[in-house]
């Protein structure tokens, strides 16, 4: 094989290893974190509908402090409460109110996930493009 190719083999190769394979690693880790977002509203969701079927007014529950050390909670009055907006903010919500913030937050979840699904589909394929390419630098037959 002449300098050329040498030279062309390995720049693709280098091409996928510092930049393909990282960007794809990056994106499938952003899809989970999201994932991890909609199993928490989810659970959410189901708890405020737990809630209103039964009529529970007040609650004795356990409130994790941190490292799994826990402490008993009373709430006196479960018909609000409070959400994570994100950035540190909390919203006081009826249980209504909350499951409408729930719905639309999760609808936007899941257009990020398609989203993220599209681009990591993307970045698969790219690789895939390179790694041809390569293999017709190199004279491999194709499998």
């Amino acid at each position: 094989m002449d300098k050329y190719r040498e030279e062309k083999v390995k720049r693709f190769e280098e091409f996928v290893d510092s930049r393909l394979k990282p960007d794809l690693v990056r994106a499938i880790a952003e899809r989970d974190k999201i994932f991890e977002q909609q199993k928490i509203f989810s659970d959410l969701k189901s708890n405020i509908e737990n809630l209103e079927k039964n009529s529970v007014t007040s609650l004795r529950t356990l409130v994790n402090l941190g490292s799994e050390v826990y402490m008993q909670a009373d709430v006196p009055d479960t018909r609000r409460i409070f959400v994570d907006v994100g950035l540190g903010f909390h919203v006081e919500f009826t249980w209504s109110e909350a499951l409408k913030y729930i719905s639309a937050r999760e609808e936007r979840l899941t257009k990020q996930v398609e989203e993220y699904t599209r681009l990591i589909a993307s970045i698969k394929s790219q690789i895939k493009l390179v790694c041809e390419g390569i293999r017709e630098l190199l004279q491999i037959p194709a499998e």
